[in-house]
């Protein structure tokens, strides 16, 4: 009896991995020569452990990765021009605590969304919040919510998480609202949170795209100066390599 108000007293707590634990103990044979300082810690780490996957899971739901990607399925055999020792520093998160970007350029079908979420779950893992964009609709979004009022909410919210993924940066030029609203954005994470930036363009093109050189200027200034790059080079396609879903790449 006291053994069941115990275990429904940690449930109502919601305290689970410990309620799992105390479960599993008076589930178990009792011929086991653990103390109790070994079998509380036991129980404490299966709350701790049951605690920190909670989390990851909350983080890669609000990060809504379009990919379902992780740093050690990366495929470094397709010749693409793909450093592995860039990959394994990246995979440190360093540049996350640095508060730095990451800039993804190549043709399509070399996996630049690919090794973005990638790098982002990571990030989750280590802790860090994320979100998943696409440049087209977050311009869009933006430009609705200026004629409803939830521009500032939106940006704010925008500029929140540790990581944003930029993906499908200058499939076509940015008109002046675009030009302006992606820098409002990027000046509000410049030098405390992280972007990832996806494009086709070479960066030498983006000015360009960007159009309006002043503002042109003030965005490169803060996409690039604290950039890692990678370019990928080739024009081997990895979207016919989809037989093993969880290393796939697009």
């Amino acid at each position: 009896m006291v053994n069941q108000e115990t275990y429904k007293q940690l449930i109502e707590m919601k305290l689970y991995g410990m309620a799992a634990a105390f479960r599993d103990y008076l589930e178990q044979p009792r011929n086991d020569t653990l103390g109790f300082e070994e079998r509380f810690g036991m129980a404490v780490q299966r709350e701790y452990d049951e605690r920190q996957e909670r989390r990851l899971k909350s983080r890669l739901g609000k990060a809504k990765l379009r990919e379902p990607a992780c740093v050690e399925d990366i495929d470094y055999k397709h010749p693409r021009g793909l450093d592995r020792s860039v990959m394994q520093r990246l995979a440190s998160c360093q540049w996350v605590k640095d508060h730095q970007n990451v800039l993804l350029t190549g043709a399509t079908g070399l996996g630049k969304t690919w090794l973005a979420c990638a790098l982002v779950h990571k990030a989750c893992r280590e802790g860090y919040t994320a979100s998943y964009l696409r440049v087209p609709r977050v311009l869009g979004e933006l430009y609705v919510a200026r004629g409803s009022g939830a521009y500032s909410k939106l940006m704010d919210r925008l500029g929140k998480p540790d990581v944003i993924v930029l993906d499908d940066f200058g499939l076509t030029k940015l008109n002046d609202l675009e030009r302006r609203d992606l820098l409002e954005l990027l000046e509000d994470r410049q030098g405390r949170r992280s972007s990832i930036v996806t494009s086709q363009l070479p960066i030498k093109h983006w000015h360009e795209s960007i159009g309006e050189p002043t503002i042109a200027d003030a965005i490169l200034d803060r996409l690039i100066s604290s950039a890692h790059r990678i370019e990928l080079t080739g024009k081997v396609s990895l979207r016919g390599n989809k037989t093993d879903k969880k290393k796939r790449e697009e």
